[in-house]
């Protein structure tokens, strides 16, 4: 335990600063990874370093997020070789307007005939194409894509048997959204949480003009995470939580690998503690 929360607090601070230099991408964005089942109808199709999960209702689907705009054709590939068609995504929503989960979102949309649905505060950020917000870095852009469904903090996101809850996380984006389900996995039902995330990424937390109210959001979003109940927490940033290494010790016969309750909490406390760091190193330079 010790082990996986040194590793939590070195992913917070690494996602945490790695917005210093102008949009350095690590490498593990881009590397492909194969698919394969999480929980219950949740499965994984993203690469190394950018999730993307796909939610099924028989053969109809739900994707969240879209990684890359160089490796929409990755999570495309990914879909296709667990059994679906393109076609078969009729919905996309998005954890945060941030280039490295939306940029792909695009061409995924266009390919699969798929509806966007997502929160009002995120979607001048989608349909420009750009990062709302004042950062310390230059902001990323990404291909624009049109909201179809605008959601409200609360909505509730339906196709067939699938319930997908958008829970608004602010700061990280005016429109940072935490979504939850529950499923089945060996009879025994599991609350799952997609936390967006609540790293500072570079953002300003004094002065911007763009987002003024920000610190209040982080501080809002800190509380209403800590209150959620999560049986299984997947991020947009699969090392949040060790998804692909969860997986493998799946494999290897830990059958209940992804369970851990305790998790999103102490990923709450690091990331606030990050956050508090961070608040106080800008005021500082004020």
């Amino acid at each position: 335990m010790r082990t996986m929360m040194r590793r939590v607090l070195a992913t917070v601070v690494a996602v945490t600063c790695l917005a210093t230099g102008a949009r350095a991408d690590n490498a593990a964005w881009s590397e492909p990874a194969k698919p394969f089942h999480v929980v219950g109808n949740i499965y994984y199709v993203g690469t190394k370093g950018l999730s993307a999960y796909l939610i099924a209702s028989g053969r109809q689907a739900i994707l969240l997020d879209g990684t890359l705009k160089s490796t929409a054709s990755q999570v495309e590939d990914n879909i296709v070789a667990l059994g679906f068609k393109l076609s078969d995504v009729k919905i996309i929503v998005t954890s945060h307007a941030h280039y490295d989960h939306v940029a792909g979102v695009a061409q995924i949309k266009r390919d699969s005939g798929a509806r966007l649905y997502a929160l009002s505060a995120d979607r001048w950020a989608l349909e420009n194409g750009l990062h709302d917000g004042e950062t310390t870095y230059r902001r990323g852009t990404f291909p624009p894509v049109k909201v179809d469904h605008v959601l409200a903090d609360g909505d509730v996101v339906r196709l067939g048997d699938v319930s997908m809850k958008a829970t608004l996380t602010p700061g990280h984006t005016p429109g940072c959204t935490t979504w939850s389900t529950s499923v089945t996995e060996a009879g025994r039902a599991l609350d799952v949480v997609f936390p967006c995330s609540v790293t500072v990424a570079g953002n300003r937390l004094f002065g911007n003009k763009r987002y003024p109210g920000i610190v209040a959001d982080f501080d809002k979003s800190f509380d209403r995470l800590s209150a959620m109940k999560a049986d299984v927490v997947l991020p947009a940033h699969p090392e949040f939580a060790d998804v692909l290494g969860r997986a493998r010790r799946r494999d290897a016969g830990e059958t209940d690998a992804f369970v851990d309750p305790d998790l999103l909490g102490k990923i709450v406390v690091q990331s606030r503690a990050a956050f508090k760091k961070e608040l106080a190193r800008q005021k500082a330079r004020q």
